[in-house]
């Protein structure tokens, strides 16, 4: 199978790398060069990893990236199976993209969004086909983490649920299907994990570290301040707010004050060297 992926960051090099790791062929796409260049690189780290712990051959590590190409132009997807988007959580942006990849790609092609919280409906609603439209929410670290969502949309049809389950079990991932309401399964869950931990912050109860080193005695492997350092302070903030309006506003999914200091400071978690619980750089 032939699968492209929109988006060079971290989600779309963990999609890539459980693709590849599958036997699937990657075409990664990215507006810039810099950033498709970057992917590669840490793509070919993480499959060298892989084969220094046993997990991968080096002749299937020659094999992965023999079939991982990176373009800056979407109409390189034009062979693709099934195309995954992991680009910025705006309705507008991922309407874009959907657009101008819809005029490129087989008519049998699967189109999946690997958004975490916009309703499928509303991406769908720019497609001349949206019955080939879905949602497959993958869980950062991607090539780690064994969840994905599989988000069936109002006019998803059920072949392309019923091949998204199956592709994504192939990749040794457990899919779940989900249907199409805002922060769909775990994001409408771990809304609570986040908005209380802050809550609690803000209130002066516990301090950021007291509360993730309490909710790791409790048995998660990362507390809250440091999952969303992992994520992304800035994407989970965004993550909030449109699961917060999809809501109509429901106050117990009101973002936090607190978050949204941090990102208008610039300290959006591990990839910005500076978060709630990533130490910032004295350069």
């Amino acid at each position: 199978m032939i699968i492209g992926i929109c988006g060079a960051g971290t989600m779309g090099r963990g999609i890539a790398i459980t693709s590849l790791m599958a036997g699937h062929t990657v075409v990664l796409v990215d507006l810039s060069a810099d950033a498709c260049t970057a992917a590669v690189a840490a793509i070919t780290k993480q499959l060298s990893t892989a084969v220094e712990r046993g997990k991968l051959a080096q002749a299937d590590f020659d094999a992965c990236l023999t079939r991982c190409s990176t373009s800056t132009d979407v109409a390189a997807m034009a062979p693709c199976d099934i195309v995954i988007e992991a680009i910025a959580e705006r309705l507008d942006i991922k309407h874009a993209f959907f657009q101008s990849v819809e005029k490129v790609c087989r008519p049998d092609a699967i189109l999946a969004s690997n958004t975490s919280s916009i309703s499928i409906a509303s991406l769908a609603r720019c497609l001349q086909d949206p019955t080939r439209f879905v949602g497959l929410h993958f869980f950062n670290p991607a090539h780690i983490m064994k969840l994905v969502e599989v988000i069936r949309g109002p006019r998803t049809s059920d072949a392309v649920v019923q091949i998204c389950v199956e592709t994504a079990r192939g990749m040794g991932k457990t899919p779940v299907v989900a249907k199409d309401a805002p922060g769909f399964i775990v994001n409408r869950i771990a809304r609570n994990y986040y908005n209380e931990a802050q809550r609690v912050v803000m209130e002066g109860a516990a301090t950021i570290e007291q509360t993730d080193a309490l909710m790791q005695g409790l048995g998660f492997k990362m507390g809250p301040f440091a999952l969303m350092d992992l994520i992304g302070v800035d994407v989970n903030l965004d993550v909030t707010k449109s699961q917060w309006q999809q809501f109509f506003y429901e106050p117990r999914f009101t973002p936090s004050l607190l978050q949204q200091q941090y990102v208008d400071a610039g300290l959006h978690g591990t990839k910005s060297g500076g978060g709630f619980r990533t130490t910032p750089s004295s350069e």
